[in-house]
């Protein structure tokens, strides 16, 4: 009995350190995933990668709106919300790669990673300078965070043989039109007015195929006419509810608030009649805020007036035309 029960122990015992020697090995591998060097991310045709997916609302199931536009081993940002380094790690892309940020305007939401993805970048060897293009007060931005960050950036270089030029940024404010050829594929830029601010959107052309991103809600018309036979339209779909709504459910609004909001938003309600009219092919929906809690709810509102194919997707979500 003594033995049986030895032996019993015995084989426990060796199933216990191999479970957790398993755990460890999974552990480990999981780390190293999180902080191995990524190689550079390739792209054989146009795609679009949704490095942030959410809005101006914190939300921890997205991180801030950041979209990457990418073709061979070139990669484009339009906009650099929060956590955009988060995101481009776990969108396998390595912060070093992205050498273009687009603004689309300068509501914080949209620049508050720019900091962060030029100093933690930096650390990862960056040796050109980070390009910036934006609308109007873009440079006046970069300025201030520049100044801000003068001291800490004169540490790292003291402490760490970082390259020079990879924690600089060269500017280009887009007042009226901007338009540039980047290794083969055309990158325009398109006015929005009418807002609270300067609005750009953003338009990737390579042959047939084409990407638009836009980060605005205000001017509709404008964003359609530059969108016009887009392959994809990435674009925000913002559920604002009815007052009377809010009331049923025993929720305290402001209506003040939400037809401000309703003004430099695309409702959800609104988006699909936008890309009909713009007569895109498929539209992805970003910068999104619950309610409604599930995709088929989003989809189903914007078919009722579009009738392409509607995107809903995730951080890290890759997108070809």
């Amino acid at each position: 009995m003594n033995l049986r029960l030895a032996t019993f122990v015995g084989l426990a015992l060796v199933m216990v350190v191999a479970w957790i020697s398993a755990f460890v090995v999974w552990r480990a591998a999981e780390i190293g995933e999180l902080v191995a060097p990524i190689d550079q991310r390739g792209f054989t045709q146009l795609t679009a990668v949704t490095v942030g997916t959410g809005g101006s609302y914190e939300n921890p199931e997205r991180m801030g709106p950041s979209t990457a536009v990418g073709w061979a081993y070139r990669i484009v940002l339009v906009d650099v919300g929060r956590g955009v380094c988060e995101g481009l790690r776990s969108a396998r892309i390595p912060l070093r790669q992205p050498s273009i940020v687009l603004l689309t305007n300068l509501l914080p939401v949209n620049t508050v990673g720019l900091d962060d993805l030029l100093y933690t970048g930096w650390q990862q060897d960056r040796e050109a300078p980070l390009r910036v293009i934006g609308p109007p007060g873009t440079r006046a931005l970069v300025d201030g965070l520049l100044r801000a960050h003068a001291g800490g950036g004169a540490g790292l270089v003291a402490a760490l043989p970082l390259p020079e030029a990879g924690g600089r940024i060269d500017v280009v404010e887009v007042e009226t039109e901007f338009e540039e050829e980047i290794d083969g594929v055309v990158v325009r830029a398109g006015l929005l007015p009418g807002g609270p601010m300067p609005a750009l959107a953003w338009r990737f052309e390579r042959g047939r195929k084409s990407i638009v991103v836009s980060g605005t809600g205000w001017a509709p018309e404008a964003l359609e006419s530059f969108a016009k036979d887009a392959s994809l339209l990435i674009h925000e779909g913002v559920y604002i509810p009815p007052v009377d709504d809010l009331e049923d459910a025993g929720v305290v609004a402001d209506p003040e608030r939400l037809a401000r909001e309703a003004a430099v938003h695309t409702p959800l309600q609104a988006v699909g009649g936008l890309a009909t009219r713009a007569g895109v092919e498929a539209l992805a929906l970003v910068r999104l805020r619950p309610p409604p809690f599930f995709d088929v709810q989003v989809r189903s509102i914007v078919a009722e007036d579009f009738a392409g194919h509607v995107y809903v997707p995730e951080d890290g979500s890759e997108l070809s035309p």
